[in-house]
């Protein structure tokens, strides 16, 4: 069993320097590793990151993030993961990484991904070069995210991304912004790969929690969602995407 910690839309700035990390005092009690889904801060600034990388280094257990549209805001993401690196925190972009869990092998990758829409209602890469270019970034990652899930050597797989690959999870967002939120062609990377779960974050007046069409459990993890620090999944390493087993829901994380 793996304790899975995940929490989204941190948002942080200097103002909040300190505050986050103080709610994170027992988090290497409750969980074996912490995913972040994306928007740790505010206009992507270096400032910003520097604060984020500091509210979440030395916690004790493995930090797996990826980046947000907040975090590109500036033009300064490479830098930001530069600076989380630095600080111990593995950020992946259409790559992966396994962590040993007490024997469990746990294979993570993700990324930001895009937007584009869902099933019957997305846009298409047809017409203008602006919207051809709006889907081929939504396809290119999409491709990525799918070999990158297959190519993990692990017992338990996980995608992360701070868009959604589902609409289940966006239920309180306004429908006209739902292409601006997510893609269906995630989830169909996901579908394919044998994945347990699937962690984003992004819709902060979505709902937590959701399903790919393939049976693959997807949580929305964005923190005005989850209206607290983190919180904690536990996956069963021997059960696959649809089994009763996979995700047995939220453990009370920091308050």
């Amino acid at each position: 069993m793996i304790r899975l910690a995940a929490v989204g839309d941190l948002h942080l700035g200097p103002d909040a320097a300190g505050t986050y990390r103080a709610q994170l005092g027992r988090l290497a009690g409750n969980a074996e590793v912490l995913l972040v889904a994306g928007d740790l801060t505010r206009h992507g600034t270096v400032e910003e990151g520097r604060v984020v990388a500091d509210e979440l280094r030395d916690l004790g257990l493995p930090v797996i993030a990826v980046l947000g549209n907040h975090d590109y805001h500036s033009d300064a993401q490479d830098e930001i993961t530069a600076m989380l690196r630095d600080a111990g925190i593995t950020v992946v972009e259409g790559e992966g990484v396994v962590v040993d869990c007490h024997g469990f092998r746990l294979g993570v990758a993700g990324g930001k991904g895009f937007g584009g829409g869902f099933a019957g209602k997305c846009c298409s890469d047809f017409g203008e070069r602006e919207m051809k270019a709006f889907i081929a970034h939504t396809k290119e990652f999409s491709e990525r995210l799918g070999t990158a899930l297959l190519g993990l050597d692990a017992d338990v797989r996980v995608a992360l991304t701070h868009y959604s690959p589902v609409e289940d999870t966006l239920a309180g967002e306004p429908l006209e912004i739902y292409p601006f939120l997510g893609s269906y062609l995630m989830a169909e990377a996901i579908d394919c790969a044998d994945v347990t779960l699937a962690v984003h974050g992004h819709a902060h007046k979505g709902t937590e929690k959701g399903e790919t069409p393939g049976g693959v459990r997807v949580r929305n993890v964005a923190m005005p969602v989850l209206q607290q620090a983190y919180t904690v999944y536990a996956l069963d390493g021997l059960t696959g995407p649809a089994g009763e087993g996979a995700c047995t829901g939220a453990i009370a994380g920091a308050s």
